[in-house]
């Protein structure tokens, strides 16, 4: 061969070899195989002459046998060659097989080449050889060859490979009619390959008429076809031809269990699944490695950590990488991440080798418990192997870890070096930027991604920029970005329909978002918690509550965020004992058990109500430690009712518990400023400063003509700035004469009226109302998006605009939404 220079004799009976480029491993290697020839006691003796006399005849089955690598392959061959075996029918597939299963198909291809007389076995052994190895177009263009040669027809050893190649359905059909020609059709593994082709292209029709035709079938047909129907998403098809197999006799085998286990998850379907585990025990596949990790991840998806951990513990003979990485994905994907890391922790002290996937389960752990240490050596570990430029599931797993931690410009820079981006990795850092409130940057990606025709929007992608436009009330691109969904029929989809509910409920468009509701399926809690949410920002607490109520008649199950958003309507709603009473119902008749964003929206049901006392109690008799959310709420009512005592309390517990938030320091001094107290103002405000701190600046956005227009309070720089100031002030003029009076209270600045006025008509609000009444028609409605809470005075002033120009005014704030109508406000002055 091209690694052999010559064989060589030698005395005492032993063969030199000369290879160029020989290495020392490969002697070594090469001497054990020389020992398995010698050793047998077959050998040809070389005379000193070169003249080889057939004393006795090697003993090729121990030699095929000791090949290992491709270089002790290459020698065999060269000593068949010698001995002019290498012609050999026979021996030349078995060579053809050996290189194939090592991993060199071009060898493979030359021996199959050298054999003259070639039989079927011959042709299905290079078939299979180049769909072993992934050479699937090679594979086709061998079957045609063969298929063109005269002496030799396919037999049914051919078919089964070559349709695993099929990279096209067409292909498939050709094969297909081939197979009928040759009369090959109703073969058990020919029949089995194609009900397995025939689902891979979507094609259950005819995949199921072959099925239903076949005159025998065997466990492998039967797994085929239920397995084409879970690929498919045709879960209950698939448990529907479960039961006929049971029917008709037929055993469920490992690979039965492991294929339907996963759709008794997706379809909710906990006591199917624990029946299967019955079965399992009773006949003895518990010990089964396939069978036991598909029941850890069936008991995971139900969120049922107990049973999987106890099949888990059970398995401890054949326990391999893939059943630790199922019991820490079930951890981490349970939001136990603290179990998961531990379980990771005695997976290295086992010995066992991690892999991609462990790495993105420890990645998602970690920034579950804010690790922010440990995820500098997550981001090594990866580095060290060069796994982001290779595999790019791991690069998207380092952009979401550091996303979750709110280091985005980490994420970013990961998300940059990742060489070939998939959908998931767009999907990954526009949701990033999303949850950590940049909802601009997340459009910004999403409008980069567009750019790649290669890369299309999946569920993913709606779910998360729709999450950006509700952030901003980009209504405009939001209705775009539903024409497209509508396009590729994702509307109706779970998912995609609650985050379509969730824009138009948080753009104003309340009537829209009911639509939805009621088109999308309302089999689980997310579209029932959105249009609860929607209803409570609005300030429709009744309605809110009525919603819950039919929810539950549709016998939909309420989760944590189905209360938080009930008790989040009480609040903005002033409904104090519904919200209690809900309060109590979710521990006592739900079992679910409050976390600190439930005490959290408890504090500020009390607070906004005015009960600041019962509030304080409420969060002194907290069985956890109140965090910042908690002692947040109880600051911000005590500044809207003046209590600066207790606001002095809040704020105390705030700056300790979270002292980097300048919200916290803006509170305390606007309270301060309320009355007056200027020393305490420039105090707090010198404490900032101190830290580095800066203040969040007051805007306002208006979208209109497919751009969105942002006011900051004081702008000067916008193109119509005069127009919009000489409106305020006539505005300002007509309100007057309504019994307007400036509320000076909402000046936190120590000057005198005359600026005190100035600057309160140059909030951010009004600019952007009045911008809207210049370029809009008249008594058309103007929708407002601002960053901050509406200051009282500005509220007022809205209602009267709303009144002077016969307009509907729908203002979002950070809290709520306001709809001014006729001079009233939807909130009834609660906010």
């Amino acid at each position: 061969m091209s690694a052999l220079r010559s064989i060589l004799p030698c005395h005492k009976g032993r063969l030199l070899l000369a290879f160029k480029g020989w290495s020392s491993t490969k002697s070594l290697a090469f001497s054990f195989f020389c020992c398995k020839l010698y050793s047998s006691g077959s050998y040809n003796e070389i005379l000193s002459n070169g003249v080889a006399s057939k004393k006795k005849e090697f003993d090729f089955e121990r030699l095929f046998q000791s090949c290992t690598k491709i270089y002790i392959l290459k020698c065999l061959h060269a000593l068949l060659v010698l001995s002019g075996k290498a012609q050999s029918s026979f021996i030349g597939t078995r060579l053809v097989n050996l290189y194939a299963h090592l991993g060199d198909v071009s060898l493979s291809q030359k021996t199959f080449c050298m054999i003259e007389s070639k039989d079927a076995y011959t042709w299905n052994s290079m078939i299979s050889s180049y769909v072993r190895n992934g050479h699937f177009r090679e594979s086709l263009s061998c079957l045609n060859e063969m298929l063109s040669t005269a002496d030799v027809k396919p037999d049914f050893y051919t078919f089964p490979p070559v349709l695993k190649a099929c990279d096209s359905i067409i292909d498939g059909l050709r094969i297909h009619c081939w197979a009928s020609k040759l009369g090959l059709e109703w073969d058990v593994f020919v029949a089995a390959s194609l009900v397995h082709m025939y689902c891979r292209f979507q094609s259950l029709c005819v995949a199921l008429r072959i099925f239903k035709d076949m005159p025998y079938r065997d466990m492998g047909c039967w797994n085929a076809m239920i397995s084409g129907f879970c690929q498919n998403g045709n879960a209950m098809e698939a448990l529907s031809l479960l039961d006929e197999m049971r029917l008709e006799g037929i055993k469920m085998d490992s690979v039965t269990i492991a294929t339907v286990l996963p759709i008794c998850a997706q379809l909710g379907d906990i006591l199917h699944g624990m029946l299967i585990h019955l079965y399992v025990i009773k006949h003895g596949l518990e010990l089964d490695v396939f069978v036991s990790n598909a029941l850890i991840n069936m008991y995971a998806g139900f969120g049922e950590l107990r049973h999987a951990q106890k099949v888990f513990d059970y398995m401890v003979v054949v326990r391999d990488l893939v059943s630790w990485n199922s019991l820490i994905a079930a951890y981490e994907q349970n939001n136990v991440p603290e179990k998961a890391l531990e379980y990771f922790q005695e997976m290295m002290i086992n010995g066992i080798q991690l892999d991609l996937l462990t790495m993105v389960s420890l990645a998602s752990s970690i920034a579950q418990t804010k690790s922010f240490r440990c995820c500098r050596s997550v981001h090594g570990f990866v580095l060290r192997k060069s796994w982001i430029q290779e595999e790019v599931i791991i690069g998207n797993a380092v952009v979401d870890m550091y996303a979750k931690l709110g280091l985005i410009h980490c994420s970013r820079k990961v998300f940059d070096k990742i060489p070939i981006k998939d959908v998931v990795s767009w999907n990954s850092m526009i949701t990033g930027y999303a949850q950590n409130g940049l909802a601009s940057e997340a459009i910004e990606i999403y409008n980069m991604m567009k750019e790649f025709d290669d890369i299309a929007p999946n569920q993913g992608t709606w779910v998360s920029i729709l999450s950006a436009y509700a952030h901003l009330g980009a209504l405009q691109e939001g209705t775009k970005t539903h024409g497209h969904i509508l396009k590729v029929a994702l509307n109706f989809d779970l998912f995609v329909g609650t985050s379509l509910i969730d824009l138009y409920g948080k753009c104003g468009r309340l009537d829209d978002a009911m639509s939805l509701f009621h088109e999308v399926p309302r089999i689980s809690s997310a579209p029932w918690n959105a249009i609860i949410s929607c209803h409570g920002i609005h300030g429709h607490g009744r309605v809110s509550l009525k919603l819950f109520n039919d929810m539950l008649d549709e016998g939909v199950k309420p989760d944590q965020v189905t209360f938080l958003s009930l008790l989040a309507a009480c609040s903005h709603s002033g409904l104090v004992d519904e919200g209690k009473n809900y309060f109590y119902m979710m521990e006592q008749e739900f079992g679910i058990k409050p976390v600190l964003k439930h005490y959290s929206c408890m504090v500020d049901l009390f607070a906004r109500a005015g009960s600041l006392e019962m509030a304080y109690y409420f969060i002194k008799s907290m069985p956890l430690q109140p965090d910042a959310s908690v002692w947040g709420a109880l600051l911000g009512a005590c500044r809207v009712h003046g209590n600066v005592e207790l606001g002095k309390l809040a704020s105390d517990n705030l700056f300790e518990v979270d002292p980097e938030n300048i919200g916290y320091y803006v509170v305390l001094s606007n309270m301060y400023a309320n009355y007056g107290k200027w020393e305490e103002v420039n105090e707090v405000r010198s404490m900032a400063r101190e830290r580095g701190l800066k203040k969040t600046p007051g805007w306002s956005s208006i979208e209109l003509n497919n751009k969105i227009e942002v006011f900051y309070t004081g702008n000067q720089s916008h193109p119509q700035c005069h127009e919009i100031y000489e409106e305020l002030v006539s505005l300002t003029a007509k309100m007057k004469t309504l019994g307007y009076t400036p509320d000076y209270t909402f000046v936190l600045q120590d000057v005198e009226d005359d600026e005190k006025e100035q600057i309160l008509t140059s909030h951010s609000e009004r600019l952007a109302i009045t911008y809207g009444i210049l370029n809009t028609p008249p008594k058309s409605p103007l929708r407002i998006y601002k960053n901050l809470r509406v200051c009282g005075d500005c509220h007022n002033v809205t209602k009267l605009i709303s009144k002077i120009t016969e307009r509907e005014i729908i203002v979002r704030d950070s809290n709520r939404f306001h709809h001014f109508k006729n001079g009233v406000c939807s909130c009834g002055d609660y906010w």
